[in-house]
């Protein structure tokens, strides 16, 4: 394993690649941080899933700056965890992987037993991780993707107005006016009127 604060020392570099040289991919599988997993499983007895587990990047993320996947010993991490500032950068990655690591290491450590996922298995492998107090969620300020709304649904009778993203692919009437005015089932006098935004 790299050296204490090293996350990413000689041993955890590809074939080929010298240390300093070595970039993360924006997206694929991430041969560094896959290698650094599995020695630090193998060093916490975990065989099975130092053979099996596998990190890459994944540019379709958006809050969320890591992803675990204990079924498959998968870990996912977010591409602009590469885009903060450099004196963040390092301890975010580092801090990311091994927070997401914790959680395939409680998981293959409970074996078939069911355990929440941020709970005593968890903190207790983060603590195992050199990550003790290791909290659930981050606080980078990965803001979630705007999406225009192209389409407003208007109500006949009452006049409210719903905007989405995407067109409505069946019949839909107003909610609150079948509720109020037909037992809570579809009628067509309040199906919504469909209309193109700007």
């Amino acid at each position: 394993m790299a050296e204490e604060g090293d996350l990413f020392g000689e041993k955890s570099v590809p074939a080929g690649a010298s240390p300093r040289s070595y970039l993360h991919p924006r997206s694929g599988k991430d041969a560094a941080l896959t290698l650094v997993a599995a020695d630090l499983a193998r060093e916490k007895g975990l065989a099975r899933l130092a053979d099996m587990v596998a990190v890459s990047w994944n540019p379709r993320m958006r809050t969320a700056a890591g992803r675990a996947f204990a079924k498959d010993c998968r870990i996912e991490l977010n591409p602009r965890l590469q885009d903060l500032p450099d004196d963040q950068r390092e301890a975010e990655l580092r801090n990311t992987f091994l927070h997401e690591l914790a959680h395939l290491i409680a998981f293959a450590r409970a074996g078939r037993r069911r355990i929440q996922p941020h709970g005593i298995e968890w903190q207790q492998a983060c603590h195992d991780l050199g990550i003790p107090g290791e909290d659930r969620c981050h606080a980078l300020d990965f803001k979630p993707r705007r999406l225009a709304r192209k389409y407003a649904y208007t109500c006949p009778h009452c006049r409210a107005v719903i905007e989405r993203v995407r067109r409505l692919s069946r019949r839909v009437a107003c909610y609150k006016c079948c509720r109020a005015l037909a037992k809570g089932q579809f009628d067509p006098r309040f199906q919504l009127v469909e209309s193109r935004l700007g």
